[in-house]
């Protein structure tokens, strides 16, 4: 469950929201998509009535997380988090192990190393989407270098015997082992690193219209937004559609529709090996100002504005003939100003009602 809080203009109302979000298996979805976009990361989260009822999850049925719930645009204040590249499709996971390829001829002296990973102790192995690293396993004077690196679901290391550590990354998760191979012991080890994550692909509607793309993002913090302590995003600036990698973990996701304040605040919960879907319901419109002489004329250019609550506190100042605004369902008062005159006005914003707002020049 979400809930979420949209401020109006209109007095600084709260809306509150409370929304489920519908988790599916992972390796379903990306079976049924060619392509799924993600943000990867090699790193040690209206009303009752507006939303549907809650589904229950579905079982994860391949390699990548599953689906997930809506969110919302994001906030601001944080410092700025790592955007990434994104994620390449992933092939559709499998309950068992993945395989590995033929083990090469293991020099003398030398051990070859098979590493595969999975969602947990009884869940579908990770098929794709993996940077694995393996470190020597003891202290180093400057920065820590792998000696080994390979981006393939099922490597074969050979190594010199001894103590190693290996990481592997899955988008935001990762895990790490520590692992001893020695002389006269077998020519393969073989480990399994459990990398409990999941999928977050977040989107954004008004009423039944989806937010196109461009309009919308979300940033994504680790725990809910109702716990104390600092918050920092772990990921800014997620488009709408992209599909997040994310350790199992509760997350609070804040939406951002448009630049002023269609706001939205989620928190949810990611499960690992499932691909959470949520999709954020935003209570705003898309407004354009005008200036005109008499109504219905020409648009006066070079006209600044001011958008403001109707008690004063200013949400959105612009520069032009034409300027956008989206601005979340309320009241609002808007100062024009023209050629050393100033021009007030008011207007009321409608939920899903994108209009012009002319504002005399008298």
């Amino acid at each position: 469950m979400r809930i979420a809080g949209t401020r109006a203009g209109g007095g600084g109302r709260l809306i509150l929201a409370v929304r489920w979000a519908v988790i599916l298996p992972i390796g379903a979805w990306l079976a049924a998509l060619p392509e799924a976009q993600a943000q990867l990361f090699d790193l040690f989260p209206p009303r009752p009535a507006d939303f549907p009822a809650p589904r229950p999850p579905a079982d994860v049925p391949g390699l990548a997380p599953g689906t997930t719930q809506s969110l919302a645009p994001p906030g601001a204040g944080a410092p700025a988090a790592p955007k990434g590249p994104l994620l390449q499709s992933l092939p559709p996971a499998s309950s068992a192990p993945a395989a590995h390829p033929p083990a090469p001829a293991v020099p003398a002296g030398q051990v070859a190393l098979a590493v595969s990973a999975r969602f947990g102790r009884d869940l579908p192995a990770i098929t794709g989407g993996l940077h694995w690293r393996v470190y020597p396993n003891k202290p180093e004077q400057g920065p820590l270098r792998p000696l080994k690196e390979d981006r393939s679901a099922a490597p074969v290391f050979t190594l010199a015997p001894g103590s190693y550590v290996v990481h592997v990354g899955f988008g935001l998760a990762s895990a790490t082992k520590t692992v001893q191979l020695r002389a006269d012991a077998v020519r393969e080890v073989r480990e399994v690193l459990e990398v409990p994550a999941g999928g977050l692909r977040i989107e954004g509607k008004v009423g039944d219209a989806r937010i196109p793309h461009g309009q919308i993002s979300f940033d994504v913090y680790k725990g809910s937004q109702f716990e104390p302590g600092d918050k920092r995003p772990i990921v800014q600036s997620v488009p709408a559609g992209d599909l997040i990698l994310v350790p199992e973990a509760t997350y609070h996701i804040v939406s951002n529709y448009g630049d002023a304040n269609a706001v939205v605040r989620s928190d949810i919960r990611v499960q690992a090996g499932k691909l959470t879907d949520a999709t954020v319901t935003h209570r705003a419109a898309i407004i354009t100002l005008k200036l005109v002489r008499e109504r219905g004329g020409e648009a006066l250019a070079n006209t600044q504005w001011s958008v403001l609550t109707p008690g004063g506190d200013v949400i959105k100042e612009s520069i032009g003939a034409f300027p956008r605004v989206i601005l979340a369902e309320g009241e609002y008062r808007v100062i024009a100003r023209n050629d050393g005159q100033s021009f007030p006005g008011g207007f009321k914003v409608i939920t899903g009602v994108d209009r012009e707002v002319e504002i005399p020049a008298r």
